[in-house]
């Protein structure tokens, strides 16, 4: 009997030992996908992306367009096939728990739409009485389907969609078929103007919603807003005195939401260097464009520390959510020279 139960025991001991050992395991799996998984994708080069697009679509030459335009599909691409793919609407572990990089693909997806906007828009449209093109009129919809969908449509399938359009509409830029008319891309000073006008908006809101970090910077009169995007308006943290200091748990989402913004927005000013070159150097205005680049080059520096600190101004510790409101407002501050430039005659 007492064998017996002895066995009982060691049996016991065993099981237990081989579910615990199952279980740290699949611990230590998560935390590593969860690491890799959490890492911003690195900056690409909207040209050499061009020029392999171009090659793959066996096209001879890149016309006017078609680096912005496979910028967008492009930056697309990358929120879908980076690693762990697109982790905003994963309702498993570990891309449940990644709040960080949620932000960052919001902040990304915003300005995606927006580029989309100004393309459909205003870019590929040469008068108000113009008809819209077709492609482009299709490819916009898609990517302001809901971030957070995993079924029944998912957000990657809308997105993909989206990116198909815009290949067909850059492949009608250079060769349209038999029974399509070829694409219009219109580089003017007053459809860059247009959209100057959406980023500096972005721009300014993203710099107010950082230096809310500390109480000190409250800024003006409304209310600040869950950054991933996620939450319904019960949850909108409001202030009768201004935006607030922004809470402890989401001082890293508004910082990420802001190096995604500024990861897209760097990429689709990268291209916009190329297919509006010829208006920015009549205007003088190439400088100007090369200094918003810059600010927002130095907004995407490496992370040096695991967590995201926020430290006072001038205290023992830095706060990065202030260092990126600089970057962020002196991108915003060439924004707002680039456009009075594209103003003028």
């Amino acid at each position: 009997m007492t064998d017996s139960t002895a066995k009982d025991d060691a049996k016991s001991k065993g099981i237990l030992w081989f579910f615990g050992a199952l279980c740290g395991l699949t611990l230590l799996t998560l935390v590593i996908l969860g690491a890799w998984w959490g890492t911003e994708p690195e900056m690409f080069n909207v040209l050499e992306e061009a020029e392999i697009y171009k090659e793959k679509s066996g096209l001879k030459k890149v016309p006017l367009g078609f680096v912005y335009t496979n910028t967008l599909a492009h930056m697309a691409e990358v929120l879908m096939e980076k690693p762990g793919g697109y982790i905003s609407n994963d309702v498993a572990p570990p891309g449940v728990f990644l709040d960080n990089i949620r932000s960052w693909e919001y902040g990304a997806l915003v300005m995606l739409r927006d580029g989309t906007t100004a393309l459909r828009n205003h870019f590929a449209r040469n008068q108000s009485q113009s008809i819209e093109d077709k492609d482009l009129a299709l490819a916009e919809p898609y990517f302001y389907y809901e971030p957070n969908s995993w079924a029944l449509p998912s957000s990657e399938s809308e997105y993909d969609k989206g990116v198909r359009s815009l290949h067909v509409y850059m492949k009608r830029l250079y060769a349209p078929t038999k029974h399509q008319r070829r694409a219009q891309f219109y580089s003017r000073s007053d459809n860059l103007w247009t959209y100057l006008e959406v980023v500096i908006k972005r721009l300014g809101g993203l710099s107010t919603r950082l230096t809310a970090s500390t109480d000190r910077f409250a800024g003006a009169a409304g209310i600040l807003y869950d950054p991933s995007g996620q939450k319904e308006p019960e949850n909108l943290i409001e202030s009768t005195k201004g935006v607030g200091r922004t809470p402890w748990l989401l001082i890293d989402n508004v910082f990420y939401q802001a190096r995604g913004a500024s990861w897209a927005l760097l990429h689709i000013l990268r291209a916009i260097k190329v297919d509006f070159e010829d208006i920015i150097l009549d205007k003088r205005a190439m400088n100007t464009l090369d200094n918003m680049i810059h600010a927002l080059e130095n907004a995407l520096t490496p992370i040096m520390s695991p967590m995201i600190l926020s430290g006072d101004g001038f205290g023992m510790f830095s706060n990065y959510s202030l260092s990126m409101a600089n970057y962020i407002a002196r991108a915003n501050a060439a924004a707002l020279d680039l456009r009075d430039l594209m103003n003028k005659g």
